[in-house]
């Protein structure tokens, strides 16, 4: 009898790449790579499951029109204690306290997967904001990303998110 493998719907994450992670920013990966494994999705990630062959952005745009749903992983990537936003405008303020930023290959491949009509899964490490990650910006829901520590019951609520956005998921690929 022959066998037809399986396929898995593929789905575009942003996230940085693991050598650029602490130990609890790749635990929380991991609990979304169980989720993506879980409901028979294919992780595809530049510098994870593919290599640029060309400009990273092209293979950004290359990958994004191959896939049915993007995930976007704000973790802090730069933190400022210290500095002065927008400096020199009616709107200029002096910053005393720790800003964190996340890569900007984030806003980046978001409106990237945005402007495909993408369903797309924002989630952010507290105290990320700015851009993609600011709430009302899209019509996605901003969720805190999933930590160490998750409970059993928030680990649920997690679950039902990914079954709702794999709905739509799900609805792009096989289509209506």
């Amino acid at each position: 009898m022959l066998k037809i493998p399986r396929m898995r719907i593929p789905v575009f994450v942003s996230a940085p790449s693991p050598e650029n992670l602490n130990a609890a920013q790749e635990h929380s990966t991991s609990i979304i790579h169980k989720l993506v494994t879980r409901y028979k999705l294919e992780w595809r990630a530049l510098g994870r499951s593919d290599y640029p062959n060309d400009l990273p952005l092209k293979e950004v745009l290359r990958m994004v029109k191959h896939c049915s749903g993007g995930i976007i992983l704000g973790f802090e990537q730069f933190r400022s204690t210290k500095g002065e936003s927008k400096p020199g405008s009616s709107k200029a303020r002096t910053v005393n306290s720790p800003v964190s930023f996340p890569t900007p290959w984030n806003q980046l491949e978001a409106g990237i997967v945005f402007s495909t009509g993408l369903p797309m899964l924002i989630f952010r490490e507290a105290g990320v904001s700015g851009g993609i990650f600011d709430v009302g910006t899209s019509e996605v829901f901003i969720h805190q990303m999933p930590g160490p520590s998750i409970t059993p019951q928030a680990l649920d609520d997690l679950d039902s998110v990914f079954q709702n956005w794999v709905a739509r998921v799900r609805g792009h690929y096989y289509g209506p």
